[in-house]
């Protein structure tokens, strides 16, 4: 499902609008929920090739992490806290908590630590780190129906945290507008320094488009940030499902920046088999007249679900403008070229 639609989003809609229903002494349980996965991948170049998050180990039974999530309402006002543990949630998930890019040096990764509250049915307010809102992809596994991940994900922001505020305008439409740090940081260095606004529409039962913006400095960026993306998905039918992820990052005084394009279509045969196809274009921009490669990648996974678990099987290539990934091991001396391709196989669990 889109980023905003995973167990996550889902949390904070309900902590968002569903408290204003209840009185200002009502509380609800703590909720528990999180993941668990694993997966062995194998790269046909013989060496971990395609730069892309997570899944990196070549021929190896590796671990992703434990994450565990946490939720609770008091009235109108709510908390969500969610850790993750292993290398997708520390090391691979920036940043760690002592800013430190190693997992170790510390045992956690802080992914979403935020309170809300509901001020009416239609208006409520957000503070502190979380997921980003832009892009389809998120760091949890169980949120993504492909278990490598796009380069649209690896190279927008991970985490965004800051103040926000959602109206709602219907149930078809809602605004958010948001102060946020840098990215990906638990606090600012050069002070809150982005400003960030997502629309989301649902023309009709089952499509649901956000447009998502994003600007800023960065402490230490040679430039102004900014970010539009575009995330989409329709249930054309019971069992076919059609997502879309587009964005365009430019940074000022031509210091770069990226723009793509990715496309999910998903078939479910029944409910426990699906298959799922991501074919995505992106390219880095030109820097100071330089210029920089593009990439096309497929990807084909299927999702084998029994109860909380399911199984991964996927196949990827890639294909770049440049000859930027490894041929052979990088002790052979083997040259670089303009093809990767590789296969992995993942189990997660959600509870």
């Amino acid at each position: 499902m889109l980023k905003k639609i995973t167990f996550m989003a889902a949390m904070f809609t309900g902590g968002a609008f569903g408290a204003d229903a209840q009185d200002s002494t009502a509380t609800s349980p703590l909720q528990i929920s999180g993941s668990v996965d694993t997966y062995y991948k194998y790269d046909f170049s013989g060496t971990p090739n395609i730069p892309t998050s997570f899944a990196s180990d070549q021929n190896s039974v590796s671990l992703g992490m434990i994450d565990l999530a946490l939720k609770k309402t008091t009235g109108k006002a709510s908390f969500v806290g969610e850790l993750s543990f292993g290398p997708r949630g520390q090391a691979q998930s920036i940043p760690n908590a002592d800013g430190v890019y190693d997992e170790t040096t510390n045992s956690f990764h802080i992914q979403n630590l935020y309170v809300n509250y509901a001020f009416s049915d239609k208006f409520s307010m957000t503070a502190g780190y979380m997921g980003t809102f832009i892009g389809y992809e998120i760091i949890s596994p169980v949120g993504n129906f492909n278990y490598s991940t796009s380069y649209l994900f690896t190279n927008g922001p991970f985490q965004n945290a800051g103040i926000k505020g959602t109206y709602a305008f219907s149930s078809k439409a809602s605004l958010m507008v948001g102060l946020f740090n840098d990215w990906n940081v638990y606090h600012d260095f050069n002070g809150v320094s982005h400003i960030g606004a997502q629309l989301m529409v649902a023309p009709v039962e089952g499509w649901t488009a956000y447009f998502n913006f994003l600007s800023g400095r960065s402490d230490g960026a040679p430039g102004t940030g900014t970010i539009f993306d575009l995330t989409t998905a329709y249930q054309i039918t019971s069992g076919f499902k059609l997502g879309l992820n587009a964005a365009d990052y430019t940074v000022s005084n031509d210091n770069g920046g990226y723009s793509g394009v990715a496309l999910y279509p998903q078939y479910a045969f029944n409910s426990s088999f699906s298959l799922g196809l991501r074919g995505e274009y992106f390219k880095y921009k030109d820097v100071a007249g330089e210029e920089q490669p593009d990439f096309k990648a497929i990807t084909l996974s299927g999702n084998f679900k029994s109860g909380g678990l399911t199984f991964i099987p996927e196949i990827r290539f890639d294909k770049s403008s440049n000859d930027v990934f490894a041929s052979g091991p990088s002790f052979a001396g083997s040259p670089n070229t303009s093809k990767a391709s590789q296969f992995s196989l993942a189990v997660v669990y959600a509870f």
